[in-house]
């Protein structure tokens, strides 16, 4: 069984939805709510700045991811989101999407990839923490909220 990608679309936003409406505690730290309406997220990953997929394991979808290639203000690309289905959760699969992820940039040629962790989040900067990504700074978010920033330089190939 292996994770791979697919592109959200409009026809398959309500999935992504039904990803996000897994995890109430994530949409209260973030947006004030546990549930998210699907015009809420339509403007997240329905837009031509970032890159939105779903992660599937073999027809499951398990997942949703939302990257930017190039952040405007610091040129780096920036993973805005992972997040697995509350279901799939502790299996592995949010490390097997990363290391995805991760391999897809490197083909790219990118030598870095930036992500923010909000401050309450333990569970997410423990997750990054162990997949090697290092606090670079404290940013504050367009809403208010203490933003981690975490960064990870990918190692040269032997």
């Amino acid at each position: 069984m292996s994770v791979h990608f697919e592109e959200i679309t409009k026809q398959t936003l309500y999935i992504a939805l039904e990803m996000i409406n897994s995890n109430p505690d994530y949409n209260l730290v973030e947006n004030g709510s546990p549930l998210r309406e699907l015009t809420d997220i339509e403007e997240e990953f329905l837009n031509p700045e970032t890159i939105s997929l779903f992660i599937k394991l073999d027809d499951t979808y398990i997942g949703v991811m939302d990257y930017l290639m190039k952040n405007p203000k610091d040129q780096c690309p920036w993973l805005g989101l992972l997040m697995i289905h509350s279901d799939y959760q502790g299996f592995g699969f949010g490390t097997q999407a990363y290391a995805l992820y991760e391999s897809e940039m490197r083909n790219r040629g990118l030598l870095r990839v930036r992500l923010g962790v909000i401050k309450e989040n333990v569970k997410a900067k423990q997750f990054w923490e162990s997949l090697e990504f290092l606090y670079i700074k404290t940013a504050i978010s367009e809403n208010g909220k203490e933003i981690l920033v975490y960064e990870k330089n990918f190692p040269k190939e032997a």
